[in-house]
């Protein structure tokens, strides 16, 4: 499978189907696999691109913890789609991929055409909110560092399932990618500027309030909540996920010049 080399820090990446691109990004602690059951209907008609985030599954995992941040993650995700030939693409993904996905519009917003967002939190306008969930991230990371990988294995299904080599990218990826330094990200919800579509699982209770607020402040979003589903909403309902997303992408204004790249 192809990589692209971020200054010595590989990241893992793969590439199905040809037409519009659409980047997919996984939530954290899962990998790329996550995506799996969605990869034939998704590929149809799009160039699906999905990858593993620094620290995870089939990327590197850098013992530098400055090697680990939301700037070198959109970074990566920048990176991705030049080495696709996308000059614009469909963005989303799921949890910290979504909010991934909404610093990546806020950072390259001419390269966005839309906007998926799965069972995200836009992050945080009161410092002791953020300070609260930084703290749960660290934890995570002491965690992993104590006990490894098994953790995760009552986690939500996107993560219970997930290979890694070891548990070290994951904890240095929670106290550099996971925390939290700003309100930068929510802040800028009003100012986003293609269309958006939110899904969220009905038992997903604690990104319930979050998917709200994300509908209310992107102008036009649509939100889409899908019953008996989890945090893992695409493995737990995968054909209501589909019958959520796939009329979303289809009703997308064609581009000028329409983008079919290889990869």
């Amino acid at each position: 499978m192809p990589k692209i080399d971020r200054n010595g820090v590989k990241i893992h990446y793969e590439v199905y189907g040809n037409g519009p691109p659409l980047l997919l990004t996984h939530g954290y602690s899962a990998t790329s696999a996550m995506w799996q059951g969605q990869v034939d209907a998704l590929s149809k008609d799009h160039q699906l691109i999905l990858w593993d985030m620094r620290g995870h599954g089939a990327s590197d995992y850098p013992d530098d913890p400055n090697a680990y941040s939301e700037t070198l993650t959109v970074g990566d995700m920048a990176a991705l789609l030049d080495a696709v030939g996308a000059k614009r693409a469909i963005v989303g993904g799921l949890s910290l991929g979504g909010y991934m996905s909404l610093a990546f519009y806020r950072a390259h917003p001419e390269r966005v055409r839309a906007l998926l967002i799965i069972d995200t939190g836009p992050g945080f306008k009161k410092d002791e909110a953020r300070d609260a969930w930084n703290k749960r991230a660290y934890e995570t990371a002491e965690r992993l560092e104590r006990e490894g990988l098994s953790i995760l294995d009552s986690a939500s299904r996107e993560r219970s399932s997930a290979k890694h080599r070891d548990a070290t990218g994951l904890a240095r990826a929670a106290r550099g990618m996971l925390t939290q330094r700003d309100a930068r990200v929510i802040e800028l919800l009003p100012e986003i500027k293609v269309p958006s579509l939110i899904v969220v699982g009905a038992d997903d209770t604690p990104f319930l309030a979050a998917s709200d607020y994300m509908a209310a402040k992107i102008p036009g979003a649509r939100k889409i909540v899908i019953p008996s589903a989890g945090h893992a909403v695409n493995i737990d309902q995968p054909l209501p996920f589909l019958d959520a997303v796939l009329p979303f992408l289809e009703a997308l204004p064609r581009e000028p010049g329409a983008e079919r790249s290889g990869g």
